[in-house]
């Protein structure tokens, strides 16, 4: 059951998460209101999604394209993030609700985007998946692979518009260590974003969770993924 001690709570997290964030802006030279926080929904009730609303979040990240359909009409107004693996056979039920994918790792799953944009009439703006430190549990192409991905997108998906990277480190203990995974990728992005056309808009480098953002800020992240954090651990039995 929602109640108003449970909304405090978000909105008391949020909170405390702008204040480290701002934090982690000044000690790496840059500015708070250039890093997006994105608040990560998995497996929390619409209420919650609201609660976070009224506290100040503009975006909202699920991971699973159901949730989307199940929490889509019952959520106030806000900028909605596919930010999990996305199957190409369920890209048709969120091309026209989500304002961007975070998660795409192939050329088949670009070509269907697009071309599911091509149907609705709009362009789709992407991030482009990289697993840097190239764990097998991970979905994400390698950095290396990277440059293709982007050639090809830009020659053959008139519908996409690439926006930047996304990165997802491994879990360690000591956040500091995957550090060098975010450098990595930030050097790609930085390289990437230097190409001239007018469907590479480089503007988002989405890197850091709850448990490493600071580090990902650090090392030039610009978009932050923040779940457990704000919401509390996850109950995986909850249904919607």
């Amino acid at each position: 059951m929602f109640n108003e001690e449970n909304r405090e709570r978000i909105r008391e997290n949020i909170q405390y998460i702008n204040q480290i964030k701002a934090e982690a802006a000044v000690k790496a030279g840059r500015r708070d209101e250039d890093i997006l926080l994105v608040a990560v929904t998995k497996t929390r009730p619409p209420e919650d999604l609201n609660a976070a609303i009224d506290a100040g979040i503009t975006d909202i990240g699920e991971n699973k394209v159901q949730e989307i359909m199940d929490k889509y009409e019952a959520v106030k107004p806000v900028r909605w993030h596919l930010i999990g693996h996305l199957q190409t056979n369920k890209v048709k039920y969120i091309i026209d609700k989500v304002a961007m994918i975070h998660s795409v790792d192939s050329i088949k799953l670009a070509e269907e985007i697009n071309r599911r944009a091509e149907q609705h009439n709009l362009t789709m703006d992407i991030l482009i998946q990289v697993n840097a430190a190239e764990e097998e549990s991970k979905f994400g192409i390698t950095t290396d692979e990277t440059e293709e991905m982007i050639r090809y997108i830009l020659e053959n998906c008139a519908n996409i518009r690439l926006r930047g990277l996304m990165c997802m480190a491994p879990f360690e203990e000591d956040p500091e260590k995957v550090g060098v995974f975010f450098a990595q990728v930030k050097e790609q992005y930085d390289r990437f974003a230097k190409i001239e056309h007018e469907r590479l808009d480089f503007k988002y480098l989405s890197m850091g969770m709850s448990h490493d953002f600071e580090v990902a800020i650090a090392e030039g992240s610009n978009l932050i993924r923040v779940g457990t954090a704000i919401f509390g651990a996850r109950n995986y039995n909850k249904t919607v």
